[in-house]
């Protein structure tokens, strides 16, 4: 087998450039009479601008401009959109608050941007922001996502009148009125899905860049795709057409959902270029990151399930409070809502499924999509509640799954929000995780940790992805005078490894060699149209464009080159060097086909298309199952064993995949044991706004984890992709939650389970025995 082909575990060729220091990311720019930006964010959770003063900032040195919400209002500046529609369980439309670039009357959160400062160097724009004097009127503030209805509680924005965005319901309530009638047994479950900071090893920057003369903007900032950044920056904010705006992203250290925003200081850098007719840079530092990028999560939940006599699922509801802090980002209240929503029931055969989601404002940070984008909450409710019947039955949590699991012969499947489920072998995929584990030998394990004092639990944590999203992708390929293969698309790699899998790609359809096939990503000049990268849906997207494309240069190659050579379409095989008659030495070479010209045909190998799909999504699935130990004197968790396997259908590249699933679940383990974006109830203040607070997972933390793959092709595209790269932020919270509520002996426990919760748990636990 061709050793770069599709499905073929080849090593990461853009590893060589990124690891020996050759990467290109936005802070290596420099440009000539470049200034620096600074921004001034707000200490309060809640207040109001009495007055705001900036002659001393505007005479600090170095200090070239000083702008405020004065200004952006004169220039003319459009709102930030939400760029989704949620329809209300009244009919109404979601509401949405006017968002300015800069705040002139009232800040919102802790980090809500006051003015800029732009100055000769960072230092110098940082200590002239320092000098802006405000003076505020401080508010009451809510930060509590479950308080935000309360009575009584400060409403964050009078004209709406309340705090609720948006009451969202998926229907179905008397179905499940009717299943709860009927039951057996019922159970129930309260939770908090914590509030997370996504953390990319590369803080944001933006480079603003103006051309008075031809009235161009230029934007260099990582993205998840340029298309939409370019497109809300034009279109909503400056007001041009979009052919004067250009966004170039470069390497990207790390994306998670985050990136991929019509962010604030984006249009500042380029406000200010214009303003000052000098290129405009700014660097986030790590409490910036903490303050001001969209968090994920933060939901309060009550759910319930009612089965029958035989522990089978008759019907659940599902009550929701999502924050969506002070404002709304381009896809807020889409997350906890539709995005979670096109998954429920997940890989089980329910029907009677109500989920109904109030969207709040809170005075905090805006949430936006995080690895998983609500399908990991949607997942994390199911699979609690079947660990609460599993108890309440007294059966296996592995027999609960199993009798509820939709079975092959049930495929095609259309679960409670009308989407297709096409594939997947979900019960074959449990068994085969619970070998990969050595389920049967956990009692001997649980032994040998009691005799070391330590309590020993498993968990169980099944999930699937709708991925995918934005059913259409563009992809042009190029063969170059030189022989070698540009590949453009409109997806965007931060990490996962398009340079390597788009290379298989190619190479399998034209046989081009591996190394001579470059990406093209990142420039909206130079890949006009396409979604960006989110959802788990490059492969499946970008992938199937690539290989269309490729599959038109190769149709093209071949009518010339039977012209060249005379022969018959049907007798060319495409290899590495070129075309040949297949069983003769007469063959014509790559890059003479790019430079032939021949009557009918345009000249070169270049084609392009946007490949539009009938589904908008597919459905990788996977089984995760973790063992973790407690130490019972100080509340400690440790993961100490990992097992999952995840139907991501087809995969490109195995060993790109594994470290999806790897990155995944160290995401999903954070979450449960050791992230949690916290505010102070009473200030607003966020109390974690650094790594000295807020815990990330570190390589110490993690066992060795077992992966593995069920490949079950995926019916809807052409390579038999799935999605893969959320789907351990799915499987791992479940699974590492039910492992230490076992090891514990108790019902539930709200993530993050840190040492003191944990022991508090044992404690209370202690003292309730007789």
């Amino acid at each position: 087998m061709d050793q770069f082909g599709i499905g073929q575990p080849v090593r990461r060729k853009e590893d060589v450039r990124l690891l020996t220091g050759r990467g290109a990311y936005t802070d290596d720019l420099l440009r000539e009479n470049m200034a620096w930006m600074a921004v001034l964010r707000s200490p309060h959770a809640h207040a109001r601008i009495a007055a705001l003063s900036t002659e001393a900032a505007q005479q600090a040195p170095g200090v070239i401009a000083v702008l405020t919400a004065k200004e952006a209002r004169a220039d003319g500046l459009g709102l930030f959109p939400v760029l989704v529609e949620v329809p209300g369980r009244d009919g109404k439309p979601l509401w949405c608050p006017p968002r300015e670039i800069l705040q002139g009357e009232v800040v919102r959160f802790v980090g809500d941007p006051v003015a800029i400062v732009v100055a000769e160097t960072r230092a110098q724009a940082m200590d002239a922001a320092e000098l802006i004097e405000v003076d505020y009127e401080i508010l009451p503030s809510v930060t509590e996502t479950g308080a935000a209805l309360d009575p009584g509680a400060p409403v964050i924005w009078p004209e709406r009148g309340s705090n609720l965005c948006v009451h969202w319901s998926s229907g179905r309530e008397a179905e499940v009125e009717a299943g709860f009638a009927r039951a057996a047994r019922t159970v129930r479950v309260e939770l908090v899905n914590n509030r997370l900071v996504g953390n990319p090893m590369e803080p944001r920057v933006a480079l603003g860049e103006y051309d008075a003369a031809s009235g161009l903007y230029t934007l260099h900032s990582p993205t998840q795709g340029v298309v939409r950044v370019r497109e809300g920056l034009a279109k909503h904010v400056f007001q041009v057409p979009k052919e004067r705006m250009r966004v170039v992203s470069l390497d990207v250290g790390g994306g998670f959902g985050l990136r991929g925003k019509l962010f604030p200081e984006s249009a500042m850098v380029l406000w200010a270029a214009k303003r000052t007719g000098r290129p405009v840079k700014w660097r986030a530092d790590r409490t910036e990151t903490f303050l001001c990028d969209p968090h994920g999560r933060d939901h309060v939940t009550r759910a319930e399930m009612a089965f029958d006599e035989n522990a089978r699922i008759l019907a659940m509801r599902v009550d929701t409070i999502a924050a969506m802090g002070a404002y709304l980002f381009d896809f807020g209240p889409r997350i906890p809502t539709i995005a979670g929503g096109r998954i429920q029931g997940t890989v089980y055969d329910m029907q009677a499924v109500n989920v109904q989601v109030r969207c709040v404002f809170t005075n905090t940070a805006p949430t936006d999509a995080y690895r998983g984008a609500g399908r990991p909450e949607a997942a994390y409710v199911i699979e609690r509640l079947l660990d609460q019947g599993a108890l309440a039955f007294g059966i296996g949590r592995e027999e609960i799954r199993a009798r509820n699991y939709i079975r092959p012969e049930q495929l095609p499947y259309v679960n409670s929000a009308g989407n297709e489920i096409d594939s997947g072998r979900f019960e074959e995929t449990q068994r085969l995780a619970l070998a990969l584990d050595d389920w049967e030998g956990f009692a001997a394990r649980r032994a040998e940790s009691a005799a070391r004092g330590r309590l020993r639990g498993r968990g169980l944590g099944y999930f699937i992805e709708a991925s995918g999203g934005q059913p259409a992708e563009w992809a042009r390929v190029r063969i170059t005078p030189e022989g070698e293969a540009l590949v453009h698309v409109g997806t965007f790699s931060h990490g996962q490894g398009h340079e390597t899998a788009f290379a298989q790609v190619l190479h399998a359809k034209l046989g081009i060699p591996f190394e001579k096939v470059r990406l093209v990503q990142g420039d909206s000049d130079l890949v006009p149209q396409g979604g960006g990268t989110g959802g788990s849906r490059s492969s499946q997207m970008g992938g199937v464009a690539v290989a269309r494309a490729s599959e038109l240069v190769l149709a093209k190659a071949k009518r010339l080159a039977a012209h060249l050579l005379e022969c018959a379409e049907a007798d060319l095989e495409a290899g590495a060097q070129g075309l040949r008659i297949a069983g003769t030495d007469r063959s014509i070479a790559w890059a003479a086909l790019a430079a032939a010209e021949i009557p009918g045909e345009s000249p070169g190998l270049d084609e392009e298309l946007l490949y539009k799909r009938n589904t908008e999504c597919n459905f990788p699935n996977g089984c995760h199952v973790a063992e973790v130990e407690v130490d019972p004197e100080t509340g400690e968790v440790a993961v100490v064993r990992y097992a999952a396997v995840d139907d991501v259908g087809v995969p490109l590249n195995p060993m790109l995949v594994h470290g999806q699933c790897h990155g995944g679940i160290v995401s999903g383990i954070g979450q449960a044991i050791y992230e949690h974006a916290r505010y102070d109830a009473e200030s607003g203040q966020l109390l974690t706004a650094s790594f000295q607070d807020y815990c990330l997972p570190r390589a110490a933390d993690i066992p060795d984890l077992a992966v593995d793959l069920n490949v079950v092709p995926c019916p809807s595209n052409d390579l038999g992709v799935k999605g893969a790269g959320e789907g351990g932020a799915c499987g791992a919270p479940p699974a590492v939650v039910g492992a230490v509520c076992d090891a514990l002996g108790v019902a539930h426990l709200d993530m993050p389970l840190t040492p003191e919760k944990v022991w508090r748990a044992l404690a209370k636990r202690e003292a309730a025995r007789p």
